[in-house]
């Protein structure tokens, strides 16, 4: 039976708030009615929320006892596929309707109408006026651009002049000036404007994609392309194919800071800049990104995984670039994997995803050697590039200093490098100065007051840092544990303890550190990585941040300082992770058509995983992974799930999971096992105690339906709190 599609005014309204409530609420519908999926402004209690129209109230409470809804928000229903998919979310992450509401309502102003901005555009006969040299520079730098209409804070940017320059030249009308609505669609993007030359392999990927884009139903595809092959160039082909048929597209990225070097990319191939969705655009842009996608406005969004929940009505096409990536994964608040989630919206709404990767998750290689996924491969790097040449550096035969992590035989090559002008990456995937901060006295170690965490020493801001929670506070000038002064002492090193060694090293090198919490925004990162592109740094140092999509065109060599860090530990894809990280960072190395290489230092070159990055050969590596997994039925041949119960009570904490232990009878029906109680590996974070319970299954349909069952049987007081996680990426 066909859902009603409109309320008249006084109707039974069943809505979905944004509050915490873990049901709908009636309503009566508001003056003038409304249809289903419409934004509704809500009275609950004292206070006026956000809501939306799910269908007819449920009728078991009093009509006249009823609220009648305050209005309609000025903006499209949401449709029957995105009411589909947060429905679908919601089951699949045993996460109540109402926190899933909250992810795709993220904009300020929802229920303000929209409001105007004032604009500006050079006049045609702008050489009848009296020049002045602001006068010139601002006329000069509007006659280069092919946009009209720009914000005063835009021509700033853009001209190097000041508001009061802008005003006097409206004043004497060098410039029209006039008011237009603040969320004003984007420019339309045209999908002929600057084709690439594309290769024979990459012609031959295209016309797959295309193909199966052409079906006009739901088809999920891994696009493997070795680093530098340009999968990114055939995908853009994709998305010149879905703009053609008037669609929506969507591309996530892992990483904000990749944004910069994306659109002068996508504006060069369209001619025009899309629509930007992350936590690093004004709150203006970020209402006027979402009323543009709801009402198609926007046909190319380039976010990050946030944006998978923006109400798109017309989705063709969703790409997630660089797709293995672990930042994917949303561990705060509602948990969820935004991969996962853009193969199931793309299914929802029979439109086509695209996993594009060069070393892919193992979940999607399984995914595309059963046929669940069509695999497109590209096996050479593009133009006259050649992959780099790889090899170990054996740290057990190096005669390192305790203080030095820099090995003979790679300084050696780096001083090569810097003779012949080109760059080098030194990599190392640890944030800070140095890890670990140890007492010679005693042997404590400095840790967080508010975690079971070491501090990191952060000597750029002369603090220790906390990276669980944040917290910083100065280096102390003796042991809090032995009150010794003076026997303080660092241990390992960190990017930044690197860089002061190559500084000693290499007094005449331009050294660029790039880490997440060396930059003070999103833009000084993204101005740092456009200024190592244009070749204006000689050696980057950098955490796993450099290992995301850059193309450093005279970047030569690449030192992987320590592979060690991450063949341990009880992760089921350590190896996965480290094996895709320093095949990434490796293929930074040699992207032009001079041969790059890649040198790894190791006390273990016997390793299997170092040995299978030495032999490069992907497909054989996963065949082993796989095998592993398949014996131990961990994903993705079985499914874990993952509970973490928190409180700043540790025995409230404990009896909660052992209630929990002791009643497993629904998770018994399906074959599931459970493991634990036990702490956390971080057992305190900002002074909740944590414990752990792991579910393991059989791949099972019934799997979300036991665990919901499952929790149901305890009930939560005070403060204490359980996180449900399916597929957990990590175990801390």
């Amino acid at each position: 039976m066909k859902a009603q599609e409109f309320y008249n005014e006084n109707e039974r309204i069943a809505v979905v708030t944004t509050e915490p409530f873990a049901r709908f609420l009636d309503y009566l519908a508001p003056e003038g009615g409304c249809k289903i999926g419409s934004f509704l402004i809500l009275p609950l209690g004292k206070r006026k929320v956000i809501g939306v129209v799910w269908g007819p109230g449920d009728g078991q409470y009093d009509h006249s006892k009823l609220r009648h809804a305050i209005s309609v928000i000025d903006a499209p229903p949401m449709s029957f596929s995105m009411r589909k998919f947060l429905e679908a979310v919601s089951d699949y992450t045993i996460t109540p309707l109402n926190l899933i509401l909250r992810l795709c309502t993220r904009v300020p102003d929802l229920n303000k109408p929209s409001v105007t901005q004032k604009v500006f555009s050079l006049v045609s006969n702008h050489s009848d006026f009296k020049k002045t040299p602001q006068r010139d520079r601002l006329i000069s730098a509007l006659s280069k651009i092919n946009k009209n209409k720009l914000t005063s804070k835009e021509i700033v940017s853009i001209a190097g002049v000041s508001s009061a320059v802008i005003s006097a030249a409206a004043r004497t009308g060098i410039l029209n000036e006039e008011l237009i609505p603040r969320d004003s669609p984007y420019p339309i993007l045209n999908p002929d404007f600057k084709p690439k030359k594309l290769s024979p392999s990459q012609i031959d990927v295209c016309e797959k994609i295309k193909d199966l884009q052409n079906q006009n139903n739901f088809s999920a595809i891994l696009l493997q392309g070795v680093t530098g092959s340009g999968k990114t160039e055939v995908y853009l082909e994709a998305v010149a194919d879905a703009l053609r048929k008037g669609e929506q597209i969507l591309v996530l990225l892992p990483e904000i800071a990749l944004t910069s070097e994306f659109f002068n990319r996508v504006k060069n191939r369209f001619g025009e800049n899309p629509a930007e969705w992350h936590s690093g655009v004004t709150l203006a842009e970020r209402r006027r990104v979402w009323k543009m996608v709801a009402s198609g406005g926007a046909k190319l969004v380039i976010g990050a995984r946030s944006a998978l929940f923006l109400p798109f009505m017309n989705l063709g096409l969703v790409i997630v670039d660089e797709e293995h990536d672990h930042s994917y994964k949303q561990e705060d608040g509602v948990i969820y994997n935004a991969r996962d989630m853009a193969v199931l919206r793309s299914s929802i709404e029979r439109s086509t995803v695209i996993l594009a990767s060069a070393t892919p998750s193992l979940e999607s290689w399984v995914n595309a050697k059963n046929g669940k996924y069509s695999h497109v491969q590209i096996h050479k790097r593009y133009g006259d590039a050649t992959l780099p040449n790889l090899s170990a550096i054996d740290l057990r035969k190096e005669n390192l200093k305790s203080d030095e992590w820099i090995s003979n035989r790679l300084e050696k090559s780096i001083t090569e490098c810097l003779q012949n002008s080109q760059q080098i990456l030194l990599f190392l995937n640890r944030r800070g100065y140095s890890p670990t901060t140890v007492c010679r006295a005693c042997g404590n170690q400095i840790s967080c007051d508010q975690c079971d965490a070491r501090m990191v020493e952060h000597r750029f801001i002369n603090r220790l840092m906390c990276h669980q929670c944040g917290n910083t506070k100065s280096k102390p000038d003796k042991c809090p544990s032995c009150e010794i002064k003076g026997k303080l002492a660092v241990v390992g090193p960190g990017v930044e303890r690197l860089a002061e060694e190559a500084q000693i090293k290499f007094p005449k090198a331009k050294i660029s550190v790039l880490s997440s919490d060396l930059h003070g925004s999103a833009k000084s990162l993204k101005d740092e990585i456009q200024k190592i592109s244009e070749g204006n740094t000689d050696i980057i140092i950098g955490t796993q941040l450099v290992a995301k999509g850059h193309n450093f065109p005279k970047l030569r060599l690449v030192g992987v300082i320590d592979i060690d860090i991450g063949l341990h530990g009880s992760d089921l894809r350590a190896a996965e992770r480290t094996y895709q990280l320093v095949r990434q960072v490796s293929g930074r190395a040699g992207r032009t058509d001079n041969r790059g290489v890649a040198l790894i230092q190791t006390y273990q070159p016997e390793h299997p995983v170092v040995e299978a990055i030495l032999r490069g050969n992907d497909d054989d590596f996963w065949v082993s992974e796989a095998k592993q997994r398949e014996l131990a039925c961990m994903p993705p041949f079985g499914k874990l799930v993952g509970i973490i119960i928190s409180s700043s009570n540790l025995e409230s904490a404990t009896f909660l999971a052992n209630q929990l232990k002791k009643n497993t009878e629904a998770l018994d029906i399906i074959g599931a096992r459970v493991y634990g109680p036990a702490p956390a590996p971080i057992a305190r974070i900002k002074r909740r105690h944590r414990l752990r319970l792991l579910i393991k299954s059989p791949r099972t349909p019934g799997l979300q339906d036991a665990v919901r069952k499952w929790v149901s049987t305890v009930s939560l007081k005070g403060d204490l709190r359980l996180s449900i996680d399916i597929d957990p990426q990590s175990f801390y």
